[in-house]
């Protein structure tokens, strides 16, 4: 017994041609159709550009800038900041920007 909103695998015959190659759907080609001519990566777009030189400034600012601001901070500012709020802010920017730079639009 099969339902139309059972999410599981279901064989479509027709979605095939004589050649028992995957039609292309109305809205694109199939899912797998990337397989069938993948991108070596040596020719892949992964030159260190701009994006690249951002997440290293990102990365110097994290790991030298943000330091020596929590140690030179004054005394008389809150433990709480100093110690939580000041390194929250350079790793969530770390965070995001290492995600940014490394997906290609």
């Amino acid at each position: 017994m099969t339902s139309s909103d059972d999410g599981g695998y279901v064989h479509d015959p027709s979605a095939f041609d004589d050649d028992g190659e995957r039609r292309e759907e109305a809205d694109g080609p199939a899912d797998d159709d990337w397989t069938d001519r993948p991108v070596h990566p040596a020719d892949a777009d992964r030159e260190f550009d701009r994006r690249g030189w951002i997440l290293v400034a990102v990365i110097v600012f994290a790991f030298v800038v943000s330091p020596l601001a929590i140690v030179l901070w004054p005394p008389d500012v809150s433990y709480l900041f100093a110690l939580l709020i000041l390194p929250l802010v350079p790793a969530v920017l770390l965070a995001v920007t290492a995600v940014w730079a490394t997906t290609r639009p």
